[in-house]
């Protein structure tokens, strides 16, 4: 089988190996046990790779390198412009060649092949749509664009859209999904860790205003101020990094508050097995991986409600939404403090629940993705 990848994600090169994002790699390396060829149309860039990247695990790998393009200011718009219809042939020329195409929306990438496919009816297709597919939500007008293009059974059609999520009046393109960090080989037996002594809190992700960061610290910082032992691990790097720094240092926070920067997957789980809090609170998502991974190891997920996160944590069985606000985050973690019952059994919970999305299943459902 030829496998043709359209993917915004930013790539890199070392020691003949491309790089990407590590949890995008690592998932699509299990569809790529699968296939005789894979092509991939994506930006690259002319950098070493981040400590959080990995490398495909294909043989045959041909890569067809695109400019990256966005509309954020008048400029980048008269280059995209310009830009465009050289990306789109190669997207098209690339779909001639290819026996399956695979999307990753939504993205510009992901967008301009959304459009390409409707001119290749016969060729099977899958769109991995890793965003918020909740039809409720405010999104940008491109992301509601290539919803509804991958949605009409008119214009998409051979094709699967996996989302993340249940969500009503769906047509029978879209499809419900799910991903996965951890393997069978991983479980171990793990308890609720206690909320008497240290209370250990983890905030995994970009450090940007989608994801609000600030909020994780104002409330480790607020928990500190009514008497308790706070420890709050940041992993992640982004645009808002000095402000949390600047923050963290006037309010002599240093001992309790670390920012750890882009780090493996082996460090966030040594922090998830020892936390007893997640807080995630995004603006947007798609499958919060981090809360699922948190909930692997008993970490119990405090985080907004956006996407399908309410219907991870079983509408409050498995961990609790609040407000876009600290207020809110330090009213839960005292809640669960107050009521230790509560706490350990939403722990155990969200265990059970997240082991049952093991890289094994994610293997088999891709597998029967790609066989028909």
């Amino acid at each position: 089988m030829k496998f043709l990848i359209i993917s915004h994600v930013l790539h890199t090169v070392k020691n003949e190996k491309i790089y990407g994002y590590g949890p995008y790699i690592k998932e699509m390396n299990l569809w790529l046990k699968y296939v005789d060829e894979v092509r991939i149309v994506a930006p690259m860039l002319n950098v070493d790779p981040d400590p959080i990247d990995l490398a495909y695990e294909h043989t045959n790998i041909i890569f067809n390198k695109v400019p990256s393009f966005n509309l954020l200011t008048y400029t980048s718009k008269i280059k995209t412009f310009i830009l465009l219809p050289y990306i789109f042939m190669t997207i098209v020329f690339a779909m001639f060649r290819s026996d399956h195409i695979h999307l990753r929306c939504p993205g510009n990438m992901g967008l301009l092949g959304a459009i390409a496919q409707i001119f290749f009816p016969w060729k099977i297709k899958t769109v991995k749509y890793a965003g918020n597919w909740d039809p409720n939500s405010r999104q940008p007008r491109s992301y509601r664009l290539q919803k509804n293009i991958l949605s009409s059974t008119k214009l998409s059609k051979n094709i699967q859209v996996l989302v993340y999520g249940k969500w009503p009046n769906q047509t029978k393109n879209i499809k419900e999904f799910f991903t996965a960090t951890y393997s069978e080989v991983d479980i171990k037996e793990v308890s609720p860790r206690s909320l008497v002594n240290e209370i250990k809190l983890v905030f995994v992700g970009a450090l940007s205003s989608g994801k609000q960061p600030m909020i994780a610290v104002k409330a480790a910082h607020t928990l500190i101020q009514n008497g308790l032992q706070v420890r709050l691990d940041i992993m992640g790097e982004g645009p808002e990094r000095k402000e949390l720094e600047l923050y963290i240092a006037e309010n002599f926070l240093q001992n309790s508050i670390v920012l750890h920067g882009n780090q493996n997957s082996q460090f966030v789980q040594d922090k998830l097995t020892k936390a007893n809090f997640l807080i995630l609170m995004s603006k947007s998502e798609g499958w919060p991986k981090v809360v699922a991974e948190a909930m692997f190891w008993g970490a119990v997920p405090i985080a907004s409600n956006v996407s399908c996160v309410n219907y991870m944590i079983g509408y409050g069985s498995r961990g609790t939404l609040v407000n876009d606000d600290s207020d809110s985050v330090v009213e839960v973690i005292q809640t669960y403090r107050d009521n230790t019952d509560r706490y350990e059994k939403t722990s155990i919970e969200a265990i059970q629940w997240s082991r049952k999305f093991t890289l094994e299943s994610f293997d088999t459902a891709i597998k029967g993705l790609l066989d028909g």
